[in-house]
């Protein structure tokens, strides 16, 4: 049988689908019993690093539009993992609640073995290299929708 030729190999979109698809993957089966989506697991660690952030702050920070916040907070708050507090009178903060801030301690302890699998097979020059390119190009997918240019 052949070995057939990609010309998408030589793509930087192609190769960063590929590979966020395998971290995707073994993010999603690290957490697995966790039950939870991981924009939920997500939405839950910001929640616990900043409490008494709002809504619409927890979907700005991770790129989530504010409808679709509104099931992912409704779920959390249904688990226990999150409480609404009224900061005024129109004003509601979120905050983690015990069993919340307990599923976010774990998360991060397994985040952090899923992080080190990856980093591993990285030399630290490019691990720096990779962790320094990407914001940049997140910036300017950012910088052309700003100036309308999507």
């Amino acid at each position: 049988m052949a070995v057939l030729t990609n010309a998408l190999d030589k793509l930087l979109g192609y190769q960063m689908r590929r590979a966020t698809a395998v971290l995707m993957a073994d993010f999603v089966r690290t957490l697995a019993d966790f039950d939870m989506r991981p924009a939920e697991i997500t939405t839950l660690l910001v929640i616990a690093e900043n409490p008494d952030c709002s809504q619409s702050e927890v979907g700005e920070a991770i790129a989530i539009k504010r409808a679709n916040m509104v099931p992912i907070i409704a779920r959390l708050i249904e688990r226990g993992l999150v409480a609404r507090t009224r900061v005024d009178g129109r004003s509601l903060a979120l905050r983690v609640t015990g069993k919340g801030a307990e599923h976010a301690v774990e998360a991060w302890r397994r985040i952090a073995g899923h992080e080190a699998r990856f980093r591993e097979r990285l030399a630290q020059e490019d691990l720096e290299t990779v962790l320094a390119a990407l914001p940049v190009l997140r910036a300017a997918v950012d910088e052309d929708e700003a100036a309308g240019e999507t």
